[in-house]
């Protein structure tokens, strides 16, 4: 029991400094000037400002994959942490049986019952 909670509070401890890092380098992101395009020739601009448009979205995209990451991986951490022992020994128990949890087991009878009636010719 021990080991998964301590494996739960590393997975959170993982999970927050990855979302730690992420606000950081967005708020780094944010610091750095940015660039302003001179009117003249229309293909001119365009060209002066896609290069720091692409490199921004990547920015951004990069930035909203790493808080996603962060936030999936606390999460887990925290669901690990809190599952109860009960449950645990539950899973255990009727992983070593066999079974699956009671409702899934009502819902393969079910299944089980209606393709039974479907099968049958009227």
């Amino acid at each position: 029991m021990e080991s998964v909670k301590v494996s739960g509070f590393v997975v959170l401890f993982v999970g927050v400094a990855v979302l730690l890092f992420t606000f950081y380098s967005a708020y780094q992101f944010l610091l750095e000037a940015g660039v302003t395009a001179s009117a003249g020739d229309l293909m001119v601009v365009f060209g002066e400002t896609l290069g720091p448009l692409i490199d921004t979205c990547m920015k951004a995209i990069y930035l909203g994959i790493m808080g996603w990451i962060g936030s999936i991986l606390t999460r887990r951490g925290v669901q690990t942490i809190s599952m109860g022992e009960e449950e645990r020994q539950k899973k255990k128990t009727l992983q070593s049986r066999g079974t699956k949890e009671p409702n899934q087991n009502q819902a393969l009878e079910r299944a089980k019952q209606l393709g039974a009636t479907a099968e049958k010719p009227s």
